[in-house]
């Protein structure tokens, strides 16, 4: 149903019925199973979305798009399911970028569309990609109201290297 539901929306979707065994899945879908549901029975359905690899990263645009299309194909899914969306991701990558991280929080938490299209492109890049993410996310949870847990810069040097980290939920 989402793969079907996504196509419609005009989205380019790429599936696959087995990971390569010397990959498996990628850290950022692993780590909220291991800690979220550890040896648990719950289904999911890791989706991806190439924030890192050049030259097709999408737009803040495009991800929120796409995070407005996953909801709209989980409200008209046929099921008696209860559904949850989560998201993996740090914010500002290898050198912490405490403005660009406020920036993209303060647009969360206002429910900014327009502040995060406009995040700056250039700065999304490597790690920071994931902030792209979060884009998405917002686009899932639009109509909720989204609670900051916390902020943590995580420096690792005095030369700024680290990853601004981000915990919140929407309700």
């Amino acid at each position: 149903h989402l793969i079907r539901a996504l196509t419609d929306a005009e989205f380019d979707i790429t599936r696959c019925n087995r990971l390569r065994d010397d990959v498996g899945v990628g850290h950022a879908f692993s780590f909220l199973y291991r800690r979220i549901w550890p040896g648990g029975t719950v289904p999911m359905t890791p989706v991806m979305v190439n924030t890192y690899y050049p030259p097709n990263q999408p737009t803040p645009r495009r991800c929120y798009s796409f995070g407005q299309a996953v909801r709209r194909a989980i409200e008209s899914w046929d099921a008696d399911r209860r559904v949850a969306v989560m998201a993996s991701g740090g914010l500002s990558h290898v050198i912490i970028d405490e403005e660009l991280d406020q920036i993209t929080i303060e647009a969360l938490m206002k429910k900014d569309r327009e502040g995060l299209f406009k995040l700056p492109r250039e700065k999304l890049r490597g790690g920071t990609s994931e902030i792209l993410n979060w884009v998405a996310l917002a686009g899932v949870a639009e109509s909720m109201e989204m609670k900051l847990v916390d902020y943590v810069p995580t420096y690792r040097s005095p030369a700024g290297t680290g990853c601004g980290m981000g915990f919140a939920y929407w309700t």
